[in-house]
């Protein structure tokens, strides 16, 4: 090895460290760099996951093949990280190895700049994965080894333990049965280090539905069980032969059952059956899955690093601060220029999953700055009072003691007589607080089937009531909607709150038990989460009320919307004649503006044409029509104005704390690819509903769901479809009998979003 390249391995090791963070001896993952031979490459490949993260190739050295694998290449890539292994169309593909510079490293197969084929990816924690791998994800079967000890051995799918695996926790537990999204699902056994084992049901990582608990005294229960503890029919053993059968819950006020003997003995007779959750449970708590630091998938690459060596393109920022580089995978480095310029590279968002480099990064629309949506509703607005009152009433209704609610809900919940009127005076009474508002009264309309909905769709109580009635206000959208309705949204984009006119509450009503009935059988059902319906009556001469309904926000994401589509499948009237000069994030496009078809990966959308199929089967059995499609789209690498940053977590109306979904579900945040296309022009007077498709293709973020379904076909609909039938084509329109409707939306939907055969 030449001078030169000895100064450019030392340069890289120092780069490689700085960037890890502070000196840390005792946990150092870089051991000295030896340059080996090229010719011994294929050794170094195949045995490198054994000798740790160190690595003995030669750095700026390529070696060229004749293979269908494409060209050799060892190289330090413009980011710092390190690539060595097989390439083509300057991307990784065939075998190679991966080094990036916080410490991840790859070893395995690539396909096209993926991850694909067997591997093996470690973390510098000591953290290991050995085994499959699908379009960057841990996918098949594999083992991790965390870096506290605990292993999984078993099935993947999309980077998370799904379907069946053993786990061996560090503390002596060990679990063998079934999974699903990363937590234990289905059937499975649990055993402890003490003797202690349950066998039977799990949902979402805790016992649920029927199964045996067995402690190593010989005690035993059998029965039903939800969220981890025992709940509805089951029977309790001794040793002795001895058990109390009836119905258990931790509520004492719920639990009732009768003691039995067995013949030799009576010594259990003082016992109460609230032992079981404070003494029995508590030496059977089970133990937390290691969490992975970054999934594989998570990790982006620098395919432009192995083109021939260029100087790196910078974009000036006019940001007033420290000056800082951002590598491709989002890492911030701590560079400064020489004139105090502050520059980052034209990469990625931060956090964005894996892209095909091979894709056109975004159409050739430019994005203004997003905007914040809505105006906040502050002291002068004419909205000011209700929304105080409306915050005070959720804040009463959720937070008011109720027993534990069951999801098996009797038939009396859903009656529409089943409400709750609450007075709120000025001064404040026995159950209710002062407030600067004027006096109004306060509806809960059927206050325990919301409260089994938002425990069904994993809403905590406290994190409800921070985002509804904290001191933040609500933000009012500029405009109401077709129906004049007004919108709400909370501070944090989380819930939206709509009003609604008494017409539609009597639906939603009429309705209650089968959505309640759909969406607790479906988990992944698109039609729109309701979580409280309420209704405020001002007191005094004008006795105003006001109905809303609080609903979830389809697009509450880390991704900036970048187009957005309300999609029913029919022409008449739908579309918002705007060039696209004038269309920002903010607008809502409709169906002759959709000029994309959606390509989504098999698994995701057969279950999309399933889920589809269900809901509208369910919304024609409720005789419901004009509901439509939201579609929102966030286009891989496209930034909306020079002074938004990707790190910001703010965009066109949405925010969350969160990072990536570490799962994907239907409809929310799925990656997605979105083809162009391009209407021929026609002679007739219909217009063409969807385009032909032109080959372009772009990486994209899709969200999805299913909104305004509490509209009926009842008479004014009947008197709309017979006057526009008149004057327009029949099939046109949006008004139209619920069976027809059901059968236009799905065709339409299923020209739209088609399977990705890549």
């Amino acid at each position: 090895m030449n001078k030169e390249q000895n100064q450019i391995v030392k340069a890289w090791e120092a780069a490689v460290r700085k960037s890890a963070g502070p000196k840390r001896r005792a946990k150092s993952i870089f051991t000295p760099m030896s340059v080996a031979h090229v010719d011994d490459d294929d050794d170094d490949l195949n045995s490198s996951h054994d000798r740790g993260f160190g690595f003995g190739f030669g750095i700026g050295t390529m070696k060229r093949g004749g293979e269908e694998s494409g060209s050799h290449v060892e190289k330090i890539l413009s980011n710092g990280d390190f690539y060595t292994g097989n390439c083509l169309d300057n991307l990784p593909h065939g075998q190679g190895k991966y080094l990036w510079t916080d410490g991840c490293m790859y070893v395995g197969e690539w396909q096209k700049g993926k991850t694909m084929g067997k591997g093996r990816f470690s973390w510098p924690s000591g953290a290991t994965y050995e085994g499959d791998f699908k379009d960057g994800h841990m996918d098949g079967k594999g083992t991790y080894i965390g870096s506290s000890g605990d292993t999984y051995k078993g099935c993947w799918v999309m980077d998370l333990r799904h379907g069946n695996g053993t786990q061996s926790f560090p503390n002596g537990d060990f679990y063998d049965g079934e999974w699903r999204k990363g937590m234990q699902s289905g059937h499975g056994r649990y055993q402890w280090k003490n003797g202690n084992h349950y066998i039977g049901q799990w949902r979402h990582g805790l016992f649920s539905g029927n199964g045996t608990m067995m402690w190593s005294n010989g005690n035993r229960y059998d029965g039903c069980w939800e969220e981890g503890l025992p709940k509805g029919n089951g029977t309790f053993r001794w040793g002795d032969g001895s058990f109390y059968v009836g119905v258990w819950s931790k509520d004492p006020k719920e639990q009732s059952g009768t003691y039995y003997p067995s013949g030799s003995c009576a010594g259990n007779l003082e016992w109460d059956p609230q032992e079981l959750y404070s003494v029995d449970l508590d030496e059977c708590r089970l133990w937390p899955c290691e969490k992975v630091a970054i999934y594989p998938s998570h990790k982006t690459l620098n395919p432009a690093g192995l083109e021939e060596e260029e100087e790196p393109t910078f974009k000036k920022s006019d940001a007033c601060e420290r000056p800082r580089w951002k590598s491709v995978d989002g890492r911030l480095s701590n560079y400064s220029s020489e004139d105090g310029s502050s520059y980052s590279y034209d990469g990625s968002s931060l956090g964005s999953p894996l892209v095909d480099p091979l894709l056109p990064r975004a159409p050739n629309f430019r994005l203004k700055p997003p905007k914040r949506q809505g105006e906040t509703i502050s002291k002068g607005h004419k909205n000011y009072e209700l929304m105080l009152n409306l915050q005070l009433g959720i804040r009463h209704a959720v937070g008011r003691p109720a027993p534990s609610t069951s999801l098996d809900l009797k038939s009396s919940a859903f009656d529409p007589k089943e409400k709750v009127w609450t007075k709120f005076p000025s001064e404040g009474s026995k159950y209710t607080p002062p407030h600067s508002s004027c006096e109004f009264k306060w509806k809960d309309y059927c206050p325990v089937v919301f409260r089994a909905l938002r425990k069904l769709f994993k809403v905590d109580p406290a994190d409800y009531m921070l985002s509804l009635c904290g001191n933040d206000a609500l933000r009012e959208l500029s405009s109401p909607g077709k129906s004049g309705s007004f919108f709400y949204l909370t501070h944090d984009d989380r819930y939206m709150i709509k009003t609604m006119k008494k017409a539609e509450c009597k639906v939603f009503l009429r309705m209650l038990p089968g959505y309640y009935k759909h969406v607790r059988a479906f988990e992944n059902t698109l039609v729109t989460k309701f979580f409280g319906l309420h209704c405020v009556r001002l007191t005094g001469t004008a006795q105003k009320k006001v109905r809303f309904v609080i609903m979830g926000n389809l697009f509450c994401s880390q991704y900036p919307i970048h187009r957005r589509f309300d999609l029913k499948g029919s022409t008449f009237g739908r579309t918002t004649d705007k060039p696209e000069s004038e269309v920002d994030p903010t607008i809502t496009l409709k169906d002759l503006d959709l000029n994309y078809i959606f390509r989504l990966r098999k698994a995701w959308f057969q279950e999309f044409c399933r889920q589809v199929d269900r809901d509208c089967d369910f919304l024609e059995q409720e005789r419901i029509m004009d509901y439509s499609l939201l579609v929102g789209l966030h286009f891989r690498g496209i930034s909306c104005g020079e002074n938004v940053t990707p790190s910001s977590g703010r965009s066109s109306g949405t925010r969350t704390p969160t990072g990536y979904a570490l799962w994907i579900h239907l409809g929310i945040s799925m990656p997605a690819r979105a083809e162009s296309t391009m209407r021929r022009s026609s002679v007739s007077e219909t217009p063409q509903l969807v385009g032909e498709p032109t080959g372009e293709l772009y990486d994209i973020i899709i969200f999805f769901g299913i909104i305004d379904i509490l509209q009926d076909y009842d008479i004014s609909k009947k008197i709309e479809h017979a006057y526009k039938s008149f004057q327009y084509d029949p099939t046109s329109i949006s008004a139209v009998d619920p069976r027809l409707y059901s059968r236009r939306f799905r065709d339409f939907l299923f020209r739209v979003f088609v399977e990705d055969k890549v």
